[in-house]
């Protein structure tokens, strides 16, 4: 039977969605585990069916799906799948959402507006889910928005030994905000790097997504090399205009560390046509061919995602996996 067994019979299974098959696939290599065999295919008008081909009751259940595009399509089958696994008995049914699914609405920003983070915890609740697992969460309130325990992991320590090794004098690094609202980010990598902060301030078109206008830029950077840190890289207008207010200031070498590549529309072009010599992401979300460029690096986040459920299968500290950052 599929999955890890402990003295006492305690069973962890893993079971993977089919919007980042090779994600699952590593993380089960990683745990010395096998994926529960599960049926899943789109009926003619859309609708989605899941079936898992082998007994899961029982078992301490840890579903891993990531947010990705089609987005309304894999959340939906995450959902159908902690739902099957409530019915089926399993003990315990963990989501596993590496990127999770509408973080970006995540309060109201004008009148009658939804809370679409809250509602998508809302909907894993009722389906079923005892818990839930994330990487990096576009804003740190999310934890609170489902009704039970939420594992917020960084992959904050991964990025930065990498960093570290592309960094040859530290003494001339300087860590940027590409915006007011990832200036806590930024200021954590500052610590961790022991480097200086700068900040680019923007504002944002709340009535045109995805388009902003940089205004300053507020710290030193000329004749350094600059890493603008973000949680996501989506369309990369932000990131592409933060890079040029850096070049334009006299900075020598411009990196990007980012954890969710998202990558939709112009993204590869702005970021291959850009300033940016490196763009350090990790795999989070599925990265094919086309999104492919010559300043890409990928950094693979299974080995956290495993090291996570197991502390989590052996009732174990998830937060000592982060010297208390999480």
């Amino acid at each position: 039977m599929t999955g890890i067994t402990t003295t006492g019979e305690k069973r962890l299974v893993l079971i993977g969605g089919r919007a980042h098959p090779a994600l699952a696939e590593d993380v089960a290599k990683e745990l010395g585990a096998d994926l529960v065999p599960t049926s899943a295919y789109d009926f003619a008008n859309g609708e989605i069916y899941v079936r898992f081909e082998e007994s899961v009751r029982g078992a301490d259940a840890f579903v891993i799906q990531s947010h990705c595009a089609p987005i309304n399509q894999w959340v939906m089958e995450h959902l159908l799948m902690v739902d099957a696994l409530k019915r089926a008995s399993a003990k315990r049914i963990t989501v596993v959402a590496p990127f999770y699914g509408y973080s970006r609405q995540d309060k109201k920003h004008k009148g009658r507006e939804p809370i679409s983070a809250r509602l998508v915890a809302d909907l894993f609740k009722t389906a079923g889910a005892n818990r839930m697992m994330s990487v990096d969460l576009h804003t740190a309130q999310i934890q609170g928005f489902f009704d039970g325990p939420v594992d917020h992991l960084w992959a904050m320590p991964l990025l930065g030994d990498y960093l570290r090794t592309r960094v040859e004098d530290a003494g001339q690094l300087t860590v940027v905000s590409p915006d007011a609202g990832r200036v806590r980010l930024a200021d954590l990598y500052s610590d961790m790097l022991g480097a200086p902060l700068a900040i680019i301030h923007k504002r944002r078109d709340p009535d045109r997504p995805n388009q902003v206008q940089v205004h300053e830029l507020v710290g030193e950077v000329e004749g350094r090399t600059c890493v603008i840190v973000d949680d996501m890289i989506d369309t990369a207008g932000t990131i592409v205009q933060a890079a040029n207010a850096l070049k334009a200031n006299g900075a020598e070498r411009i990196i990007v560390a980012a954890t969710h590549a998202i990558l939709s529309g112009p993204a590869v072009q702005r970021l291959r046509d850009s300033p940016i010599s490196e763009v350090v992401v990790t795999d989070t979300l599925p990265l094919g061919e086309e999104h492919a460029f010559p300043q890409l690096t990928v950094l693979p986040i299974a080995p956290l995602l495993a090291r996570a459920i197991r502390e989590v299968f052996d009732d174990g500290s998830v937060t000592s996996l982060f010297d208390g950052n999480s």
